[in-house]
């Protein structure tokens, strides 16, 4: 078993920052100390002038296999995560075909112990005709992350609109349950309303069309279910400063019954980028207004919003050209959402500390993923090292999404990822990935 020793490094972790050593051995963190002597082998790091982070959690991103893989696939895109400083991906149901039972969503799972660079968990899928399915995910809740339920369209037969199928999966179900929160009848009327009194609809009024209200009364619908039977909700990809008051910050995360998540696209752009980027960054929720993202910048702060992740979609560039009605809802971000908050950082936006909590912390604790999302002895050695002096062009030569884009091409970050670590494995280092190692199925520790 291979041994690591990180020298003078800044760890950041449970809200401190200190220069201190840490010893891996085999797949865990075996010693964190302000100094450490190894007898036998092992490999040393000089972390002077680094940053060490637990490695991030993504809770949401779409790697679009099975039945999409034209423009992604799992070991593409754990790639490109590992390459970002991600860590553990949690993987969302929309694929063809839809993981709506055990068989197919085990087969993910398969697939993923053979391709995947990077820990991996998979959402439980739920339709309106598929309730027995998903309560049966009760007797493996601790192999799985959670359930998911559109309650917005979305890809095939998954938009959940029947409030039987509801009321049974929120009453009976004892996993997480994820939702994506967009009123359809909304939607469908704002549509027709833009769509008659302009006839060619174009990005500019996709942010109409997916009004704040949209999304407000359906957060609002998950939360009075979730109320009603207690049940454990969390909101994905909160996007708009009405959204906010529905949730509070006075309880520590681990007594929360509601949580909720905020994407970086949503923290990053505002409805003004469309004018430059056009159906890029067209995505549902959409990106809204500035005041939105100002506000889901204080409510991330104040922490009424739990967690960030990035809902990465990546779609073929074709796919996502106009007119309206052809350019699909999603972007390619898991490569860089590590290197976007510690962006903010720079501006004095965020602090590494609530970094490390917003994006691995607080993820193990939302999850109640075992023994990862900290620095701390016995747990695994999921780790990344930032180095916060070394800027970071984004090119398209530098991308390792197989749609071969991003958002934030041109862009420079003032640091750059620098060694990503799993299961105490190197698996990126200085500008390349190392796919001699796979990642590991995440347990949960659920009662």
């Amino acid at each position: 078993m291979q041994k690591y020793l990180f020298k003078n490094i800044m760890v950041v972790n449970e809200s401190k920052i200190e220069s201190l050593d840490v010893l891996i051995n085999g797949e865990r963190i075996e010693k964190v100390a302000g100094s450490i002597n190894v007898k036998g082998a092992a490999i040393e790091i000089n972390g002077e002038g680094k940053h060490l982070f637990p490695g991030v959690i993504d809770d949401q991103v779409h790697f679009r296999e099975p039945g999409l893989t034209h423009k992604a696939n799992i070991h593409t895109e754990s790639r490109a995560a590992v390459a970002g400083g991600t860590t553990t991906f949690m993987d969302m149901p929309n694929t063809i075909p839809n993981a709506l039972t055990r068989d197919l969503l085990e087969d993910k799972y398969k697939m993923a112990s053979k391709s995947s660079v990077a820990n991996y968990s998979f959402f439980m899928g739920v339709s309106n005709d598929n309730a027995e399915a998903a309560i049966r995910t009760n007797d493996f809740k601790n192999e799985v992350c959670g359930l998911k339920i559109f309650m917005g369209s979305s890809t095939g037969n998954m938009l959940v609109d029947n409030h039987s199928t509801l009321n049974r999966v929120f009453s009976e179900s004892e996993l997480l349950i994820a939702t994506h929160c967009e009123d359809e009848r909304i939607i469908k009327r704002n549509y027709e309303r833009i769509k008659q009194a302009k006839g060619e609809l174009s990005v500019s009024d996709h942010p109409i069309i997916r009004d704040e209200e949209a999304c407000f009364e359906s957060s609002l619908v998950a939360i009075q279910f979730a109320q009603k039977y207690n049940s454990r909700l969390h909101i994905l990809h909160i996007s708009t400063e009405k959204e906010l008051q529905l949730f509070g910050n006075m309880l520590p995360l681990k007594d929360k019954r509601i949580t909720s998540e905020v994407c970086v696209h949503h923290l990053h752009f505002t409805a003004d980028d469309y004018e430059k980027l056009g159906y890029k960054i067209k995505c549902n929720p959409a990106i809204k207004a500035p005041h939105n993202k100002a506000a889901l910048w204080e409510a991330l702060n104040d922490n009424r919003l739990d967690v960030i992740a990035t809902d990465h979609a990546p779609h073929l560039l074709s796919e996502k050209e106009g007119p309206y009605e052809h350019a699909h809802s999603g972007l390619p971000l898991v490569q860089h959402s590590l290197q976007l908050m510690l962006y903010y950082h720079s501006l004095g936006k965020i602090t590494l500390e609530k970094i490390a909590q917003k994006m691995s912390h607080a993820l193990a604790d939302c999850f109640q993923i075992k023994e990862r999302g900290y620095i701390r002895e016995g747990y695994f050695a999921d780790l990344v090292i930032a180095d916060l002096n070394r800027v970071y062009l984004v090119t398209n030569g530098n991308l390792l999404y197989k749609c071969g884009w991003s958002p934030l091409e041109g862009f420079q970050f003032p640091a750059t990822i620098d060694t990503t670590m799993i299961n105490g494995n190197i698996v990126y280092e200085k500008g390349m990935v190392n796919e001699s190692h796979r990642g590991q199925r995440i347990l949960f520790n659920r009662k």
